[in-house]
């Protein structure tokens, strides 16, 4: 199928539309190149502080540097160094379930899977209770708590995935089936650790998770990280082991603790939850862990605004994946990361060129390829926090995921109800070249916390991540809703996750396009994107307002 380079002229949802400037088109064989080469063998997977993340961050800086573009990163180069720790499990894991007078022996990676982030060098617990606290929520503006003072020192929690509301026939306190920050795994963890847990195990159901256990195995079975903290810090904020179980298990040891697991999940749906002690349920794990301090990149390239220097527009996509893990059906080992997100990365090289070629904008652009995303939105919570431009005079972020390879839609989409003027301006470019703006029609998945945006959302940064439609030219919505199910079903974080040299690249070109228009209006203008009344991050970015004057 062949690449179209997209000139003059785009081909988009039938139209023709002539492009007022020739230099801003985007090349859809440059953006298909750029995923061959990050998604090959010789990359291995892009994990973070590996031969891979140097082969990478080599390549990002070579094609900035061509682009014409100048370093934005520390001390004038074109990286920022992200201080992690990297932590994994070292050698065998030792998990046992005592339920009902029966031992039974758990295998990491196939009924559970463990891991640690506390500054520990061996996990070590001996028969924890289990106690079930529902979805591990508390929400006090939503008058909600799930563990209503249960005492969880030298405990394991045990946890649903998602948030009340998922599988309820009507909306409740949790925004219907559009998840909430409260349903992300990541929160689950953070508020079992504020609780003194000893532990903390997520039930995985596919539905309400977004994804299947192999994901889990995967992200679960490979090193994790956090960024530099205290000792004390790092005591507080995590648990001394967390993980995943698989619904089967959680089935089978509700029924030996004498409970039905579905009943008790109906009754965490409803605010009176008490939590439940798991009958005479106790968990040993024994496990070493290698904890190493690591330094990786995100790779920054610059164009410093004629006019409005000192604002700044960002471009951004994470450049990691998930490196060398165990070999899939076919003896791959490499997670290539091609769709995720070798897709997005390209973007960002291909907006940097495009922008170098033609007129210099009004503000500065920023396009940063970020490290760490799969890790937790490591390196864009490092940016955030330690910024290269200042955060209040920062115009808008626009982060780009997961483009498809597919070919052309006929909309275009952006992840998660943002709240943010930013989704109105998306759908107003996309109408400008005959296209149409889809709301993110998976929002019971919570992709608006899953991504590098959120990270500076959490700042007061206007900001939104761009992903592709589904309404596709050739089968329509059905086709494009096949597709993507099957890509989460199959490849996500997976080694099928490959570049194909039959992908139509056409569609990811034209999706490109359409954050050059809308940063091109950003970058040159002198309005301010701004959180809409119901967006949690307004408040943050109403109190910078002054610097914007």
């Amino acid at each position: 199928m062949r690449m179209l380079l997209l000139s003059a002229c785009l081909f988009v949802g039938g139209m023709a539309q002539a492009a007022n400037d020739a230099t801003a088109a985007i090349d859809a064989r440059a953006l298909s190149e750029h995923v061959r080469i990050l998604a090959s063998d010789e990359f291995e997977g892009r994990a973070p502080a590996t031969p891979g993340e140097d082969r990478t961050v080599a390549y990002l800086v070579e094609q900035f540097r061509k682009a014409g573009v100048q370093p934005g990163g520390e001390d004038g180069g074109w990286t920022q160094a992200v201080p992690l720790v990297r932590a994994q499990v070292d050698g065998p894991v030792t998990a046992t379930l005592a339920v009902g007078g029966q031992s039974q022996a758990l295998v990491n990676g196939e009924d559970v899977t463990l891991q640690s982030l506390r500054p520990l060098d061996r996990v070590s617990i001996q028969d924890a209770p289990l106690v079930f606290v529902g979805y591990g929520i508390a929400a006090p503006e939503r008058q909600w708590d799930d563990y209503k003072g249960v005492d969880l020192k030298g405990k394991v929690a045990v946890v649903l995935i998602n948030d009340a509301d998922f599988e309820t026939a009507e909306p409740g306190a949790f925004d219907g089936k559009a998840v909430t920050y409260y349903g992300r795994w990541t929160y689950k963890y953070e508020e079992a650790a504020r609780r003194g847990a000893a532990g903390v195990l997520i039930v995985h159901e596919t539905a309400p998770a977004a994804y299947g256990w192999n994901t889990v195995r995967s992200s679960g079975l490979s090193p994790v990280f956090d960024i530099e903290r205290s000792q004390a810090d790092a005591l507080a904020q995590h648990v001394p082991v967390r993980g995943w179980m698989q619904r089967a298990l959680a089935v089978s040891l509700f029924q030996r603790a004498g409970l039905d697991f579905e009943a008790a999940k109906r009754a965490a749906q409803r605010p009176d939850f008490t939590p439940l002690a798991l009958g005479d349920a106790r968990l040993s794990v024994d496990f070493k862990v290698k904890r190493e301090r690591v330094v990786t990149h995100n790779v920054i390239g610059r164009i410093e605004g004629a006019g409005h220097p000192d604002e700044t527009v960002i471009f951004s996509a994470h450049w990691d994946a998930f490196g060398v893990g165990q070999a899939d059906a076919s003896g791959d080992r490499i997670r290539h990361g091609a769709i995720d997100n070798a897709t997005g990365v390209a973007s960002v090289l291909e907006l940097a060129r495009a922008f170098a070629a033609g007129p210099r904008p009004q503000r500065s652009l920023y396009f940063i390829a970020l490290t760490a995303e799969e890790k937790g939105l490591l390196g864009a919570s490092y940016y955030a926090a330690h910024p290269l431009a200042p955060l209040e005079r920062t115009v808008a972020v626009l982060n780009m995921e997961m483009f498809s390879p597919d070919g052309p839609t006929r909309d275009i989409a952006s992840w998660g109800l943002g709240r943010v003027s930013l989704e109105g301006d998306l759908a107003r470019v996309a109408a400008a070249r005959g296209r149409s703006y889809s709301p993110d029609p998976n929002l019971e998945s919570g992709f608006f916390y899953r991504a590098d945006h959120f990270a500076f959302a959490r700042f007061g940064v206007p900001a939104i991540t761009v992903g592709p439609g589904l309404d596709k030219l050739d089968g329509g919505v059905a086709a494009g809703k096949a597709l993507r199910e099957k890509y989460f079903a199959d490849c996500y974080h997976q080694p099928c996750d490959r570049w194909h040299p039959g992908w139509d690249a056409s569609g990811h070109a034209a999706d490109t396009q359409l954050v050059y228009d809308l940063g091109a209006e950003l970058a040159n203008d002198r309005q301010w994107p701004r959180w809409q009344d119901g967006s949690e991050f307004k408040a943050a970015r109403d109190r910078s307002e002054a610097a914007r004057k």
